[in-house]
């Protein structure tokens, strides 16, 4: 391929992140930036990284993959040169390990004053856990946020890592990271990001610590307003085994849902809390009744608050999102666009994830101004995938 900066459409144009390669959130975080127009280059171990990679792996997308061994000091230099033009670097290291490879704040600062280091863990860079190994569940675990999680009163039940890597994890730091490139623009000085999972997922559950503060939560599964605990906000199943949603919270969207069902006149009324289980039966036999695709027909559109619930090869064909544009195909894949939309500056979806590491070492390292990029691959500092 032939690479060049400054070809994203978003309105990060222009702005320049260092990527040292991870999983999961780090990955996710620098896929939003370059959707949105950075031009990001990922730097990769030779030979990639566990649970990551491959021309499947959409996280990579739009960046280069570029293959240094950052054992070596030379790559290690070669890092410092990319961060010297650089405005982010975006790390998900253990904390101490890029200050054991020379690659720490200090050593990045020394070169470029005006970085936003960004640091992706689960635990923080300090406290008595931050050296410890952990995933997604685990830092949801400690916060409080999956103790209430699901409707099963017996154990709780974790929605994949959505909450934690992507809802604490890499949204936050994003979020950190365009908060710090807006106050270096003005100061001239750069700074740490520390971005963890468990602060941002604590963040993230700011209503619930409101309620509890507030005595209004019971801290138990399937007891609240939001978590199953009341019938009109809820999961159905329909006659063909598949499920409806239903979130009919107002009282205009409650007379809505039992009109539309059809139990307006036998229904309890929406606060006689010791007739829920009464009210719950009733819709579960209701909505068993007739298919998904029936009761999607009849309730889409409406201010019922029911939507019925479809995987993601559904997804993609859904009238709304198929008019929105929100999954598309794209270079042979199924895939999310970039999010949110602007205005004047519309962000669209540029490369596909490299299927090898370090497939793009030689024009990425020239086109962001490193020298001497064919001695690197002779010497083995940077390796060129095949």
């Amino acid at each position: 391929m032939s690479y060049e900066l400054g070809q994203g459409t978003g309105p990060l144009r222009g702005v320049k992140v260092v990527e040292i390669a991870g999983i999961g959130p780090g990955p996710h975080a620098c896929m939003i930036l370059a959707d949105l127009g950075a031009d990001v280059i990922r730097v990769e171990r030779p030979g990639g990284q566990v649970l990551s990679g491959g021309s499947h792996d959409l996280l990579n997308r739009g960046r280069p993959s570029v293959a240094l061994d950052l054992k070596s000091p030379e790559a290690v230099q070669t890092m410092l040169d990319l961060v010297a033009s650089a405005d982010v670097l975006v790390e998900g290291m253990r904390p101490g390990v890029t200050e054991r490879l020379g690659l720490g704040p200090d050593d990045c600062h020394a070169r470029n004053p005006r970085l936003v280091y960004a640091r992706m863990t689960g635990w923080g860079q300090t406290g008595p856990l931050a050296h410890a190994a952990g995933h997604d569940m685990n830092y949801i675990a400690i916060t409080g946020a999956l103790f209430g999680l699901g409707q099963d009163p017996s154990r709780p039940h974790f929605p994949t890592n959505l909450v934690g890597d992507f809802g604490g994890g890499s949204t936050y730091l994003v979020i950190g990271i365009l908060a710090a490139l807006l106050e270096a623009r003005g100061s001239g000085r750069g700074q740490v990001v520390d971005g963890a999972i468990v602060d941002g997922t604590a963040h993230v559950n700011a209503m619930t610590t409101a309620f509890v503060g507030a005595g209004i939560f019971r801290e138990e599964r399937a007891a609240n307003l939001l978590d199953g605990g009341a019938p009109y906000y809820d999961v159905y199943e329909t006659s063909d085994g598949r499920h409806m949603s239903v979130g009919a919270l107002e009282p205009q969207f409650f007379d809505a849902l039992v009109t539309l069902l059809g139990v307006k006149e036998t229904c309890p009324g929406q606060h006689e809390l010791e007739r829920y289980d009464e009210m719950r039966a009733l819709f579960a036999d209701t909505f068993r009744s007739r298919t998904q695709a029936d009761w999607v027909e009849l309730f889409e559109g409406t201010d019922a608050c029911v939507a019925g619930i479809i995987p993601v090869t559904e997804a993609k064909d859904h009238p709304h999102l198929a008019a929105r544009g929100t999954l598309v195909e794209h270079e042979g894949r199924l895939q999310p666009a970039p999010a949110p939309r602007f205005s004047r500056t519309e962000a669209t979806l540029s490369t596909p994830p490299p299927d090898k590491a370090g497939r793009h070492t030689r024009d990425a390292l020239a086109a962001w101004g490193v020298a001497d990029v064919d001695g690197l691959l002779a010497r083995g500092v940077a390796v060129q995938a095949d």
